[in-house]
């Protein structure tokens, strides 16, 4: 048998798997030495859970159920969507570092930074799941609805947050600074989670901003949370498509960020260098 016969043979699915899951662990371990990320991730959400339901609680008034029932998967779809903005953030702090000059000059898959990135945002917004969910229980939310049910709901918002991570990354390589970037998606985040029915019922809403929170995608993933979770009360849902049928609104957005953020993100990044 020769040398070369001796040689280890990999595919490209193995390398591009094998290339994610080194950039996945390095970005872990940079929340691990960096504690304050998490902290500041986990308190923001647990903020708003006690500000909307003990203060808020006593003024807004929701037919058919209690409004912490209500409130919470509002809360909980506002938290991933906020939460995809690391994505953005960190590309844009690793391109002024110059680390992604140095990712570049590996011999590793060209989007494996991208996943490496999108999936430890993931994990990142597991753990500020778990416990939103459990200061929810703290303060009165129930879910009454299957395990299979709340699994499912647990998944649906963890994915939204997962392809909407990608769109973040995407504005993330496009800005000039990583300054800008907060600025930048709040102006996308602000009007997606507000004019929505994560708060209210939309149909309290003046009529444009009404028209725009019944077709706002996290006005379905709310919808399809609040199903899921067994926690949308007697309220009428609006006659329209998107709000009668939330969950495949929202696994259509869903597919859509990916099949089209995922390749954008991907020739962003090849062409793209450190500032």
């Amino acid at each position: 048998m020769t040398a070369a016969a001796t040689l280890p043979t990999w595919n490209p699915l193995s390398l591009w798997y094998s290339d994610g899951w080194t950039v996945t662990k390095r970005n872990l371990i940079k929340i691990k030495r960096s504690p304050d990320m998490l902290v500041f991730a986990v308190v923001q959400p647990i903020m708003f859970v006690l500000l909307f339901s003990q203060v808020y609680a006593g003024a807004i008034s929701v037919q058919g159920t209690d409004y912490v029932q209500f409130l919470m998967a509002g809360i909980f779809a506002q938290t991933v969507v906020f939460g995809s903005t690391f994505s953005g953030s960190a590309m844009a702090q690793d391109l002024k570092e110059g680390i992604i000059d140095r990712f570049r000059s590996l011999p590793m898959s060209s989007s494996a930074v991208l996943i490496g990135r999108t999936n430890s945002d993931l994990v990142l917004n597991t753990i500020s799941m778990v416990i939103m969910m459990l200061t929810g229980l703290l303060v009165g939310w129930r879910v009454n609805s299957s395990v299979s049910e709340f699994f499912a709901g647990v998944g649906l918002l963890l994915l939204f947050s997962y392809s909407f991570s990608w769109v973040m990354a995407l504005l993330g390589m496009s800005v000039k600074t990583p300054e800008v970037i907060n600025n930048a998606s709040f102006l996308i985040l602000f009007p997606l989670t507000f004019i929505s029915n994560a708060f209210v019922p939309s149909d309290t809403l003046p009529t444009p901003l009404r028209v725009f929170a019944e077709w706002n995608p996290v006005s379905s993933l709310v919808q399809a949370a609040r199903e899921l979770f067994g926690n949308e009360g007697t309220a009428p849902v609006p006659d329209i498509w998107t709000m009668q049928n939330p969950i495949t609104t929202v696994l259509i957005g869903i597919t859509v960020m990916l099949v089209v953020f995922v390749p954008l993100c991907v020739r962003k990044f090849a062409s793209i260098s450190s500032r």
